[in-house]
């Protein structure tokens, strides 16, 4: 998940799978220590497993202990369950609220056409940013470091400005019960809220968005939650003044990559994560390395789709592990 600015929650971050500014990043922190704490005083019987929101909680299923063909030591550990391996990995958007004429400016079409870009051709699928997902995978294959969105559609306020976590479910459900998007175990559900619509379990206060998975229509469904960061700039926006003139959309794409890289290497939240619970989005939340200007004047340090973002770095699973911007790239700590 990924953390308000930086805070919590699945996805990101947030990329967060997956997850708010000094204050709650502080109080993260400190929860984030006690639970590695509580789990450690108690590690022959529990160990923590991700959330999708950005936190862990402790189990009390022992962890697996049989060896895995794949690479570890490098500060994230693999757990045995499944990674999403398709080639692309198919990105679906529901947009939900209205994204029309919305309370903000980025509650608009402008919105919906620079983040469609962004998943879309000649976007952040098969770049060396979303390579750097290549270095997770289970005991069959890696994680192809290739998105795309396929389609979109649109949910008019079904279940009204609060939704519940079972409520994003909800959603997901509709969309492809009613077959305005098609049933894909390949695939990953955004529900993207515009900015009058309010998250009940802790949008703004906990977390930017999250991702988990479902049984849907009979099949185990992944999707995540990212909600419009203008109803909440401080808490889940590094910046106001973005590199597209669109704070919501600009923000949103940060969120959007934490979640996607996480649900891609995470997405039942038992493959990928460390020993407090994060993923590997959680690693790098709120930390962009090198910026082409500064921070709060459009800085952005990633093009793709023809336009420039802003967006989070990637715990590459190889080296020793560190955040980076690429696949191969200079590690970087903020």
């Amino acid at each position: 998940m990924h953390g308000s600015r930086r805070g919590v929650r699945e996805d990101i971050q947030f990329q967060t799978g997956g997850r708010m500014r000094k204050g709650v990043w502080t109080l993260l922190l400190v929860l984030a220590c006690l639970t590695l704490a509580s789990a450690q005083t108690t590690r022959d019987a529990k160990h923590v497993v991700p959330t999708g929101k950005g936190w862990g909680v402790e189990s009390t299923t022992a962890p697996p202990v049989d060896p895995y063909s794949v690479t570890q030591g490098n500060g994230i550990n693999y757990h045995g369950g499944p990674v999403m391996a398709g080639n692309p990995v198919n990105v679906y958007f529901i947009w939900y609220g209205n994204w029309t004429n919305g309370p903000r400016p980025s509650d608009s079409q402008v919105t919906v056409g620079l983040l469609e870009s962004l998943f879309g051709s000649g976007g952040i699928g098969g770049s060396g940013y979303e390579k750097i997902n290549t270095t997770y995978g289970d005991n069959t294959n890696n994680v192809s470091g290739n998105i795309a969105r396929v389609s979109s559609t649109t949910d008019n306020y079904s279940h009204g400005t609060r939704l519940s976590d079972s409520g994003v479910q909800a959603v997901v459900s509709s969309a492809i019960s009613s077959g305005r998007l098609p049933k894909d175990t390949n695939g990953v559900y955004f529900v993207l809220t515009s900015s009058d619509v309010r998250e009940t379990s802790g949008f703004c206060t906990q977390y930017c968005g999250w991702h988990t998975r479902g049984t849907i229509s009979g099949a185990d469904i992944k999707y995540s939650f990212v909600g419009n960061p203008d109803r909440c700039p401080s808490a889940c926006e590094m910046q106001t003044v973005s590199p597209n003139g669109d704070s919501g959309a600009d923000g949103m794409a940060n969120v959007m990559a934490h979640e996607s890289e996480e649900t891609a290497s995470d997405p039942d939240l038992n493959a990928w994560y460390d020993s407090s619970g994060a993923e590997n989005a959680d690693k790098c939340a709120w930390k962009f390395g090198p910026t082409t200007g500064g921070i709060g004047n459009g800085a952005y340090n990633e093009t793709f789709g023809n336009h420039n973002w802003l967006i989070q770095m990637n715990w590459e699973n190889a080296r020793g592990g560190g955040c980076d911007q690429r696949l191969g790239g200079t590690f970087y700590t903020r």
